[in-house]
């Protein structure tokens, strides 16, 4: 069911990925591969297909699972983005790109947990039958 609160964390999570794609438009990694704007595509599709198979809790927490590790990928691209910058940028005017994949992150481990629970408490009813 879509009003369940594992939905909700991870609509979270696929939010974050589209702020990182509005905000990350500056981020130049290489010249002719937009390597951010393709992991905020692939996270926002991969996070709707979790979204939309709840039925299926194993499936939910593999994508999930799947989506963590972009973000990861994502946070380290940002930071090496971050520190090759050249100038006497001071930090807090660099950018917030890196904070929207580590709140995804965060996100999606809480989907996780309740998506468990979730698990947990179909089982203990199958047991009751």
């Amino acid at each position: 069911m879509l009003q369940r609160i594992q939905t909700i964390w991870t609509f979270l999570a696929v939010l974050a990925a589209v702020f990182l794609f509005v905000t990350g438009q500056d981020v130049i990694i290489s010249d002719s591969i937009p390597v951010i704007n393709i992991g905020c595509i692939l996270l926002v599709l991969v996070g709707l297909l979790s979204v939309f198979s709840f039925k299926n809790r194993k499936r939910q927490i593999l994508l999930n699972n799947i989506s963590i590790i972009i973000n990861a990928l994502l946070i380290g691209v940002l930071i090496y983005w971050l520190l090759k910058l050249s100038g006497g940028i001071q930090f807090p005017e660099k950018g917030i790109e890196p904070i929207f994949p580590l709140i995804a992150i965060i996100c999606l481990f809480i989907s996780n947990i309740y998506i468990k629970k979730d698990e947990r408490l179909v089982k203990s009813v199958d047991r009751l039958r």
